[in-house]
C-alpha cells in the first residue's frame, strides 16, 4: 500500500503557493525524455530510487490544484518527505539584488521556479559522472542503457518504470564491463566509486554544503564540475556553480556582459554580485534562452563507444 500525504490550501499539509511552477522545478530531476527512473507528464511527477530504507517511487500529482504525494516500496515514507522537498515548497526563493536587468526580468517571470532538495546524491551523482566529457544526449543515452541494464522493476503501478542499478550491482562491475555502453574506464572507476560508498552519501547530504562537497570531492573520478552539479538539486545549494563547463561560462558572459566567450575566472567575476544564488542565476539564465553565438561549422559528434 502507498503512503499518501494529502497537501491542501486549507492547511492540511504544504501549500500551493500562486504561479508556482513545479514543472520546471522538478524537470531538474528528470535526465532526458528516455529517462527510465523519471516521468514528467503534464501535471504528474513519477521517480524511482533508492532510500535508506530499500527502493521506492513517488508520484506527485498537483493537476486538481493540490499537491497529492503517494509512494509505493519499503523506503515510501522516506521517499514522500523527499518529493515534497524537491518541490522546494517549503523555501521562499530568496530576493536577487537588482544589479542586471536581464537577471531581474528573468527572476520574475519564473518566480514559480523553485530549489529543491533531493537528499539524494547516490541517483544524482550517476547521470552527472555520466555528463563528464561527453555530450548531454550521448550521456543520457548510457544512463537509460545503464538502468535497463542494471536496474529493477521499480514499486508501484507503473510498468516499465526502473530503479537506478542497486549500489552493491554497480560496485561490483569491473571498469571494462561499462566499455560496451560507450562508458571509458575514468568514468567507470567513478560509478564504481560512488556505489562503493552509497550507504555514506546519505549522511553526507545532510551536512553543510561545503563538507558535503569536501566528502566528495575525495572520490576518484568527482571533481568541481561534478560537485558543482549535484550540490544545487541535492542539497537546495542556490550557490553551487558547476566550474569546468564548457557552455556555462559562455552563457553567463554572453547574458551579462555581452561576451560570446569567456573563462571560468570570467564566468565567476560576472556571478559575484550575487554570490550566495550564484548557481540560481545560472538556472535563470538557462530559462531566458539567450545562448551564446557558435562559431565555426557545425560537426557530427562521434559517440564515444565508436572511438
Amino acid at each position: 500500500m502507498p503512503t499518501q500525504l494529502r497537501a491542501t490550501s486549507a492547511g492540511d499539509g504544504v501549500v500551493l503557493p500562486a504561479g508556482i511552477d513545479l514543472r520546471r522545478t522538478l524537470g531538474w530531476y528528470r535526465h532526458g525524455r528516455i529517462d527510465p527512473t523519471t516521468r514528467l507528464d503534464g501535471d504528474t511527477f513519477v521517480r524511482a530510487g533508492w532510500t535508506p530504507d530499500g527502493p521506492a517511487t513517488v508520484r506527485l500529482d498537483w493537476s486538481a490544484g493540490v499537491l497529492d504525494v503517494a509512494a509505493w516500496g519499503p523506503g515510501a515514507a522516506w521517499a514522500a518527505r523527499a518529493a515534497v522537498a524537491m518541490t522546494g515548497l517549503q523555501r521562499e526563493p530568496a530576493p536577487l539584488p537588482d544589479v542586471h536587468p536581464l537577471v531581474t526580468l528573468a527572476a520574475h517571470r519564473w518566480q514559480g521556479v523553485r530549489t529543491g532538495a533531493s537528499g539524494d546524491l547516490y541517483g544524482a551523482l550517476l547521470p552527472t559522472i555520466l555528463e563528464q566529457r561527453i555530450t548531454a544526449a550521448e550521456a543520457k543515452r548510457q544512463h537509460a542503457a545503464l538502468c535497463h541494464a542494471l536496474g529493477e522493476p521499480a514499486p508501484g503501478p507503473f510498468p516499465g518504470l526502473l530503479l537506478p542499478p542497486r549500489p552493491e550491482r554497480l560496485a561490483r562491475r569491473p571498469a571494462w564491463w561499462f566499455h560496451p555502453f560507450g562508458i571509458e574506464t575514468k568514468r567507470a572507476r567513478a560509478l564504481v566509486e560512488v556505489a562503493r560508498v552509497a550507504d555514506h552519501l546519505w549522511d553526507w547530504a545532510t551536512l553543510p554544503s561545503a563538507e558535503v562537497a569536501a566528502r566528495l570531492g575525495a572520490l576518484r573520478g568527482v571533481g568541481p564540475w561534478t560537485i558543482g552539479s549535484v550540490l544545487g538539486p541535492v542539497c537546495g545549494d542556490d550557490d553551487a556553480v558547476p566550474v569546468g563547463d564548457l557552455h556555462i561560462p559562455n552563457l553567463v558572459a554572453f547574458n551579462l556582459a555581452g561576451e560570446a566567450r569567456a573563462d571560468d575566472a570570467r564566468m565567476l567575476a560576472l556571478l559575484e554580485p550575487f554570490r550566495g544564488q550564484r548557481g540560481r542565476v545560472i538556472r535563470l539564465l538557462g530559462f531566458a534562452g539567450r545562448r551564446a553565438p557558435a562559431f565555426g561549422p557545425r560537426r557530427r559528434i562521434l559517440p564515444m563507444h565508436r572511438w
